[in-house]
Order: C-alpha cells, then sequence, then structure tokens
C-alpha cells in the first residue's frame, strides 16, 4: 500500500490560496477515483476538490475554514487500503473553536503588479488575518497594541494561537510585547461622496441605537465589499453616459426569438447583442481592454467579456465568455446562457470567472435606467445598460423632424482616468450607441 497527497488544486492564475469550506470525507472513509472529497472557496468562486486515488483518507491536514496556499497537501489517500482500518498518521481534525474562522482571503490590498505583496514588513505595515483582527475587536484589542505582539507565524504574523495567548496573559498581567516595533501610520479615513467616513480596519466597532437589526455579511458579500473598496482606491473613476435609440434592435429580437429558439435550442436575450456590439468596437479602441501594471500598459489581445449575474442570494458575480470576438451571435447566446444558468445553480468552475478584460453589467434588468459601475480590477473600464423604455423622440427625415414613439435606453461607461481620458472613453462609448442604433433589422441569426 502507497500514500497519495491530495493537493489544494490551482484554480487560476491570479489565485493563490482557498478557504476549505467543508470536508466530506473524514479519516478512515473509502473514496473512489474522481469523488468529491472536500468543497473549496476562493474571492471567485466555490468548487469541489476530487479525490486523485482510490483508497481510504488516511489523514486530513486542514480544519474546515482554513485558508490553504494553493499546492499545499491537504489529505493522504492510502491506496490498495480498505474502509474501517485505522489511520495510523491521520492527523485529527481539531474541535470547534472558540472564534470560528473567517472564510475570506487574507486583507492585503489588491496590486497590480504581478509580484505578490509580502505578507509583513519590518519597516511597513504589518497585515493581520480576518480571523486575527476578529479576536482583536472582540477582546477590545486596540490596533496599538496589536502592533506590539510578537508574532510566530510566517514573517512575524500574529496568529491565532499568539492572540489567545495574548489574551490570557493579558488577564493575569503579563503581556508579551513585541520586539521590533512597527511604527502604524494614522489611519486616514476615506470620505464618500456625502462627505461620511468609510470604517477602516483600526476604528472602534460601531455603537447603534434604537431598533435596529445587525446582520453578519456572509463570505461573497465580504468579498464584494473589499473588491469594490479596493477598487475605487486603486482606479480614480470617471463615468460618461451616452442615450441610445435601440429601436431596430428590439423589434429585431421581438420578431426572430421563437424562430431562434426552436432552430437553436436557446433563447436569445439582449446580453449578446451589447456583448456583439461591445466587441466590435473594443477592436477599434484597444485600450478599453487593457491593465496598468506600474507605468505600463498592459493590453489584452484576448477579447474576454465579463457579465455581471446576480444570483439567488442577491449577491453578485461576473462569469466571463473568453474570445467573445471570435463568436458569432449563437455562439455568444450559448455562451451567456450557459454561463448564467450555471452561475445561478452554484455551477461555475474557478476558471469561469478568470481572465475578464472588459465586464457588461445591465442595471436595467432590476428596473434602473442608468447607472455608474465600479471597475472591476485589474480592468480599466466596465459599461453598464438601463432599462429599455418607449418615449416620445423627435425624429429627423428628409422631410422634416416628426415627433415617434422610440425605444431608449441609456448606457454608461466607468472607466480608469489613470490611462483613459474623458477623450477616449466617450467616443468608445458613443461607439458602441451608433452600434446599437444602426442595428440592421434585417440581418439573420
Amino acid at each position: 500500500m502507497s500514500l497519495v497527497d491530495l493537493i489544494m488544486p490551482k484554480l487560476g492564475e491570479s489565485i493563490m490560496e482557498a478557504t476549505i469550506l467543508k470536508w466530506h470525507k473524514q479519516a478512515g472513509d473509502k473514496v473512489a477515483m474522481d469523488e468529491t472529497v472536500l468543497d473549496i472557496a476562493t474571492d471567485k468562486v466555490d468548487s469541489e476538490v476530487p479525490s486523485t486515488a482510490e483508497g481510504v483518507i488516511e489523514a486530513i491536514l486542514f480544519n474546515e475554514n482554513d485558508v490553504v496556499p494553493i499546492g499545499t497537501v491537504i489529505a493522504k489517500i492510502k491506496v490498495g487500503a480498505t474502509a474501517g482500518q485505522p489511520a495510523a498518521t491521520a492527523a485529527p481534525v481539531a474541535p470547534k473553536k472558540e472564534y470560528e474562522e473567517a472564510k475570506v482571503v487574507e486583507e492585503i490590498p489588491y496590486q497590480p503588479s504581478a509580484a505578490p505583496a509580502p505578507l509583513a514588513s519590518s519597516n511597513g505595515v504589518r497585515f493581520y488575518s480576518p480571523l486575527v483582527l476578529n479576536i482583536a475587536q472582540s477582546e477590545g484589542i486596540s490596533m496599538s497594541e496589536l502592533e506590539q505582539l510578537p508574532g510566530s507565524g510566517q514573517d512575524g504574523r500574529v496568529s491565532k494561537k499568539d492572540i489567545l495567548a495574548y489574551v490570557a496573559n493579558r488577564s493575569n498581567g503579563n503581556m508579551p510585547v513585541r520586539q521590533e516595533t512597527v511604527s502604524q501610520p494614522a489611519a486616514v479615513p476615506i470620505m464618500t461622496a456625502g462627505n461620511e467616513p468609510i470604517p477602516v480596519g483600526n476604528q472602534a466597532p460601531a455603537v447603534f441605537q434604537g431598533n435596529v437589526e445587525i446582520v453578519e455579511m456572509d463570505r461573497m458579500r465580504k468579498l464584494i465589499a473589499k473588491h469594490m473598496v479596493d477598487s475605487k482606491r486603486t482606479s480614480p473613476h470617471v463615468t460618461s453616459f451616452a442615450e441610445c435609440d435601440v429601436t431596430n434592435l428590439v423589434l429585431w429580437r421581438e420578431r426572430v426569438k421563437k424562430e431562434f429558439e426552436k432552430r437553436e435550442g436557446e433563447k436569445i436575450t439582449f446580453t449578446p447583442l451589447f456583448i456583439e456590439a461591445i466587441v466590435k468596437n473594443i477592436k477599434k479602441y484597444p485600450m478599453m481592454s487593457s491593465s496598468v501594471d506600474g507605468d505600463r500598459i498592459i493590453i489584452k489581445k484576448d477579447l474576454n467579456i465579463g457579465m455581471a449575474t446576480a444570483l439567488p442570494s442577491g449577491n453578485l458575480i461576473v462569469p466571463v465568455i473568453k474570445n467573445a470576438d471570435q463568436l458569432n451571435l449563437v455562439g455568444l447566446t450559448k455562451q451567456v446562457n450557459g454561463l448564467a444558468n450555471a452561475a445561478r445553480n452554484n455551477k461555475l468552475k474557478p476558471d469561469d470567472t478568470m481572465g475578464g478584460t472588459f465586464t457588461l453589467t445591465n442595471v436595467g434588468t432590476f428596473g434602473s435606467i442608468m447607472g455608474t459601475p465600479i471597475i472591476n480590477q485589474p480592468q480599466v473600464a466596465i459599461m453598464a445598460v438601463g432599462a429599455i423604455k418607449k418615449r416620445p423622440m423627435v425624429i429627423e427625415t428628409p422631410q422634416g423632424d416628426t415627433i415617434g414613439i422610440r425605444h431608449m435606453m441609456y448606457i454608461s461607461l466607468s472607466y480608469d482616468h489613470r490611462i483613459i481620458d474623458g477623450g477616449l472613453g466617450s467616443t468608445f462609448l458613443n461607439a458602441v450607441s451608433k452600434e446599437l442604433e444602426n442595428f440592421d433589422p434585417n440581418r439573420s441569426f
């Protein structure tokens, strides 16, 4: 009999770690090849990890809610063993913790450069895991106290064991002090548009009075919140708007949708039509499909279009249509429907949310006529389409102006002002608008 390592799989180019959500197998359980052993989560998507061998689970090396680096051995499988045999070297799963592990990735700000940011620095800001920060807040430990704690983790990081030992020693009057102190600059509050401060990590928790209900964010909502704040800190956002007459497009879809579904087995929505117009114009303005790396602009030749999709929980996820410029309308429709259904049924694969170069969000789905979306880092632009409304409009004809009922829609583009100025942003937006307005009502699909 031999032991086979079960490795935390690589889940995408930029993913460096994953959280263990649930173990489906325990030490001593029999497992078949490709049978699901555990569920994991990244900041993009939840996923299942299958067994890479047939045998018996010999050891479970991490607990649920642990954050594990990619490539780490997470379990051992004894090949040729039968179920029920004692697992001599199996590491017992630790009992339920007093503090539940945070189901989020480390609070490391987004860095556009390829090199990962160090976890701790002797002459810079010290980083803490969400679990450590949660314990510190619960125990009333200030950031200045936290900075003085000696850490036993990698690069001097404070672990759960370190902070719990500090809490115990503090009650006895024995408080360990970090030998190498780090100067922590005072936190500067970030102001909202209404001049209200956004809370930062070292501020005391707010105290609310009156009749309130406090709801804890779920894991995905915490990640969304982090990404949105990181994006606003990273990119100076500018948003431009355009009004678009989509009458021809609406009438064409209404005319062909039954035949399209009968022939292709798919319902055609407006989304693939919008994506078609976007990719045609990114070809003309390639800067819209790029990212920023320090003083370098990385122009992405593969046009991978993300589409923001609402989940039943109310959260959003952005599956990506790879090489969208190489697909015809039927291909785009199949991709859009397939990814949307997979997202709503929690069937997305990790790769389905990776590699996006431009994002489309349809705020009109929820009744909004326009929106100012936040850029999906490390992209530099995101387009929002609003609800399509019938309105009386002035129509210019060779015989003179007239009033007619038209299907109108507002579209908006938020872009990174570091590399995209108002001229380019507005030109691209208007080009997409004209593409939709000049839609051929007699085209085939």
